[in-house]
């Protein structure tokens, strides 16, 4: 199927949601304009539609393989991969004093769902480089940065985050590969990393590991992980390639989705690795990296989302069945009130967790080019504060539109040959790596929440009021409905902050849902508001769908927030012994 990149949505929300012309004022953004922005996003429309999109089957349908000690990636994506790096995609958000082009996060956030959107299973790869890439340039050294940085930032080298181990997944505490000191400064890296995603692959010259491992003396549990860069190949003093470093993929996973992305085995044997940061923490220095890549990861879900979306909208236009209402024998499905409802709510709610990643990526811009001290922590608590919402709302809402589509499709969304079931099945990891939902959930309600005593959330609900009273001017029902929406997130947040660690625990994923929801519909609400009264030629559908929203999706806020003054006895009320069967 084929891939048409949503630019307008994309600039509408860029213009309107999240206010790109006050992330373009700030001074480490003085050469970039709106000209060039659209520019680029065009060019990405083009790269997505034309390069990426036509190898995204081929890559589901011929994975890539273990070839000796070698992993070969799928059809098309080797020469797709030059392309990119040529054409400096990779480069786009890194920071100019890195080798990056510093384009705003929110523009690379933009770019980078075409990405995702046309191959979902080829974005991993840069996304992973450019992440490892941010932490090296947080935490390395100088001579580490000087060495590795300029030819991962521009792509000729990609990177890996090597961190679970069989019994080491969302909780890394008990990670037990060894990092044993060399004379010359380095370390002896041995154990074995599995789920590796893009960990070897014959698309990049170099592949750079970051990987979690135990120093001889280091303490039980999180506390004693260091975390080592080790390349595929060693580096010559001249920045040439030497000997190849003593680990290899011995395996590749078997896996539901994105067959086009390597997920292997890695096997450590000695293999020579430099420290990163300080000894014993390494976890403080990997979340630089496993941040941006959980808003990423969002992002892919409003991607597949989007893909999906538009496969089922395509098959609607064309298919057959029963008589549309007030329609003529021979119209297609889209004339039924049922597909046109799932078609519109697939938009809707895409439109909206689109909105939340955004204003995540805008979060962060506001947070580094600030030009005072206290609106960049101002502006770090509402990046940190949304980030867990990102990843689970865009993830979770990615995976349910994928699901909605095949329902479009009928029967054929059921069989391989039509399409729609890899959409889904490359939907449903996002909500599982980089931190499961759950785990978001349970970020977003025991850290981020309660660490500043709701401040960060009290701050944004009240920024969400002023968009209730922009919508008063506009239409009373959106008010009305963003405002019942605020109340409901306002109670929820007074109970989170007020109640114990199981009752928290418990509705932590209601609460994060709840949040998602209210956010994504202030945003459109915003959206069309502010697109109205700028004339903007796409306001008026963008208020239609900020209805739908209104009276659909945001509703939703109060069954969560029913679920969260019950706590953990709507849980626990239920024997675990009749868990299995009455």
């Amino acid at each position: 199927m084929s891939y048409a990149a949503p630019v307008n949505a994309k600039k509408f929300l860029l213009n309107h949601a999240v206010e790109l012309d006050q992330i373009l004022a700030l001074p480490a953004f003085a050469n970039v304009n709106e000209e060039l922005v659209t520019d680029i996003m065009a060019g990405a429309a083009s790269f997505a539609e034309d390069i990426l999109a036509p190898i995204n089957r081929e890559g589901d349908l011929k994975p890539a393989y273990l070839d000796g000690d070698n992993v070969i990636a799928s059809p098309g994506f080797k020469s797709a991969y030059a392309d990119f790096v040529e054409a400096g995609w990779l480069s786009l958000g890194a920071a100019e004093d890195i080798g990056g082009a510093g384009l705003p996060a929110v523009v690379s956030v933009a770019v980078n769902e075409m990405i995702y959107a046309s191959n979902m299973a080829f974005g991993l790869c840069p996304m992973l480089t450019s992440s490892a890439a941010k932490a090296i340039a947080a935490h390395a050294s100088d001579d580490l940065r000087a060495t590795y940085l300029p030819k991962m930032v521009d792509g000729t080298w990609s990177g890996a985050m090597d961190l679970t181990e069989p019994q080491a997944g969302s909780d890394l505490g008990p990670v037990r590969t060894k990092a044993v000191p060399n004379s010359d400064g380095s370390f002896s890296i041995s154990g074995q990393k599995i789920y590796i995603t893009w960990g070897d692959h014959d698309c990049a010259e170099n592949i750079i590991h970051l990987v979690l491992a135990r120093l001889p003396d280091a303490p039980a549990g999180s506390k004693g992980i260091s975390l080592f860069l080790c390349p595929k190949f060693l580096v010559n003093e001249d920045g040439s390639l030497g000997e190849r470093n003593q680990f290899k993929a011995i395996s590749l996973e078997h896996k539901i989705g994105i067959h086009g992305s390597p997920t292997c085995v890695m096997e450590f044997a000695g293999a020579k690795g430099w420290l990163i940061g300080e000894a014993n923490r390494g976890l403080a220095c990997m979340f630089t990296m496993m941040n941006e890549a959980r808003l990423f990861v969002g992002v892919q879900g409003v991607a597949i989302g989007e893909r999906a979306y538009q496969g089922a909208l395509a098959f609607s236009k064309d298919r057959v069945q029963g008589r549309v209402p007030n329609g003529e024998p021979g119209d297609p499905i889209i004339g039924h009130p049922d597909v046109r409802r799932m078609l519109l709510d697939s938009k809707v709610r895409l439109l909206g967790a689109r909105a939340i990643c955004m204003a995540t990526a805008a979060a962060y811009d506001m947070s580094m080019g600030s030009p005072d001290e206290e609106s960049r922590k101002f502006w770090h608590v509402r990046e940190a504060l949304l980030t867990p919402i990102a990843k689970a709302y865009g993830s979770d809402i990615g995976v349910e539109i994928a699901s909605q589509s095949i329902q479009v499709f009928g029967g054929m969304g059921y069989v391989e040959e039509t399409g729609a079931a890899q959409h889904y099945r490359d939907a449903r990891i996002a909500p599982i790596y980089e931190g499961t939902n759950g785990i978001q959930a349970m970020d977003l309600t025991g850290r981020k929440l309660r660490r500043d005593g709701g401040e960060g959330m009290k701050t944004l609900m009240a920024e969400l009021a002023k968009v209730e009273t922009l919508a008063g001017a506009h239409d009373a029902g959106l008010a009305k409905s963003l405002s019942e929406g605020l109340k409901n997130l306002e109670t929820a947040t007074h109970i989170i902050l007020g109640a114990d660690e199981m009752d928290v625990l418990a509705v932590a994923t209601n609460y994060l849902r709840l949040a998602g929801h209210v956010i994504s519909g202030a945003l459109l609400i915003k959206a069309a508001c502010r697109g109205t009264e700028a004339g903007d030629g796409h306001a008026t559908q963008m208020m239609s769908l900020a209805r739908y929203h209104a009276q659909v999706v945001l509703p939703e806020s109060g069954a969560h927030l029913d679920f969260i003054k019950a706590g953990s006895a709507t849980l626990y009320d239920f024997p675990q012994a009749s868990l299995a069967d009455l």
